[in-house]
């Protein structure tokens, strides 16, 4: 399991780093390209775009070839993508090369994720997800550095240097061992999963994190190069953010495996509450970079209960793994897609703070919902899956 621990571990780790990358970058290209706030906001969103459209072919793959196959062709594509980025110098270049890349670690975070989950007990579904996503965190961590640093040293030579290194990645998964499915899922059932309450309520709540990450990916970072933040100095903030994150993820992982996901949703749902409408009110960098920080780590709250809510349902259910992660990548992707999208062309409209004002109105709903459903099975459960609602 150590193994498979590692292996899934760096695989999130990877794929992250060249999706967070892009924040301090933002302003760059900008500048080199000539891209509006709306166009900054389509640059972003390509990556969870593709990642959508990605998901459930993943699902499939992983349902019926394995989880090591369906690794081993996103991690492949990944890498092939990273150096077509490094390339670009035009903004639908850029846009394709990091489409095609979210269509890629679809595969690659479908098959890591189902390959971990099923390969340890339910009783440790929350912790194991967890430190999964603090490995992911700490890719978000080294993202923006990189990205920084790609400003300084130039993004052919650091995304380049960088995408053949991952390649090793692809050793590893080849010699790790693996099962292929004796009766492959017909994908129907995955269609069918969608009238189980618990299952859409877990979905809202991969869903939401990802829309709040996605305004804050890209008006952030250049409302900040804007108040005379450099690349390096903007990765820094994002960074202190994902540090704190990355610790977090694991407590709430064990939380929500010994006292179940309610407690840490719900707070999460409040501090995010409180920290979005503050960033509407946030002019100077002496507020806003705490608030960025402290944005990063509300946000994230949310992942690993939504995750073990997703995972637990799926498997009362008796759906195959891959196709919960699959379902995992159909909420994040449209969120992440969305949030950087219509949040950076509705800033371009109007101000930053109507996006942020927004997020701060659905989060308060989502905690009201949330607070008069927090005795059911879902909220409720930790370790045991929880009862099938298929009304």
């Amino acid at each position: 399991m150590r193994r498979i621990l590692l292996l899934a571990s760096s695989v999130v780790f990877v794929d992250t780093i060249f999706f967070a990358a892009l924040v301090p970058l933002l302003p760059h290209y900008v500048h080199t390209v000539g891209l509006s706030k709306t166009g900054a906001g389509v640059l972003a969103a390509a990556y969870p775009a593709g990642s959508f459209l990605g998901a459930v072919p993943s699902g499939m793959v992983a349902a019926r070839a394995g989880v090591k196959r369906t690794v081993l062709v996103g991690l492949t594509a990944v890498a092939v993508c990273v150096l077509l980025f490094a390339l670009g110098d035009r903004a639908w270049e850029l846009d394709v090369a990091r489409f095609v890349q979210g269509v890629a670690s679809s595969f690659s975070w479908t098959g890591a994720l189902a390959w971990l989950v099923g390969s340890v007990p339910a009783s440790r579904r929350g912790e194991v997800i967890g430190t999964a996503f603090a490995a992911a965190v700490g890719g978000a961590l080294f993202g923006p550095v990189l990205g920084g640093i790609a400003t300084v040293a130039g993004t052919g030579w650091t995304f380049g240097a960088v995408g053949v290194a991952s390649l090793g990645l692809v050793a590893f998964a080849a010699t790790t061992p693996s099962s292929t499915p004796e009766e492959p899922q017909p994908v129907g059932q995955l269609a069918r999963a969608f009238s189980d309450r618990g299952l859409l309520a877990g979905f809202w709540f991969v869903l939401l994190p990802a829309l709040l990450f996605g305004v804050l990916d890209v008006l952030a970072p250049l409302r900040l190069s804007r108040l005379g933040l450099s690349g390096l100095a903007i990765g820094a903030v994002f960074l202190t953010g994902a540090a704190i994150e990355a610790v977090n993820n694991v407590v709430v992982g064990r939380a929500s495996d010994r006292r179940g996901t309610g407690l840490p949703i719900l707070v999460g749902l409040a501090v995010s509450t409180a920290i979005a409408a503050l960033l509407s009110l946030s002019s100077g960098a002496v507020l806003l970079v705490p608030l960025v920080v402290l944005a990063g780590v509300a946000f994230g709250t949310f992942f690993t209960p939504g995750m073990t809510v997703l995972t637990n349902v799926s498997e009362a259910r008796g759906l195959d793994y891959g196709y919960t992660f699959a379902i995992v990548g159909l909420a994040w992707a449209p969120g992440a897609a969305v949030g950087s999208a219509a949040g950076g062309a509705l800033a371009h409209a109007t101000s930053d703070a109507v996006p942020y004002l927004a997020l701060a109105v659905v989060c308060a709903l989502t905690l009201l919902a949330a607070w008069r459903s927090r005795r059911s099975a879902v909220l409720t459960s930790g370790s045991s899956s929880p009862t099938v609602d298929t009304a």
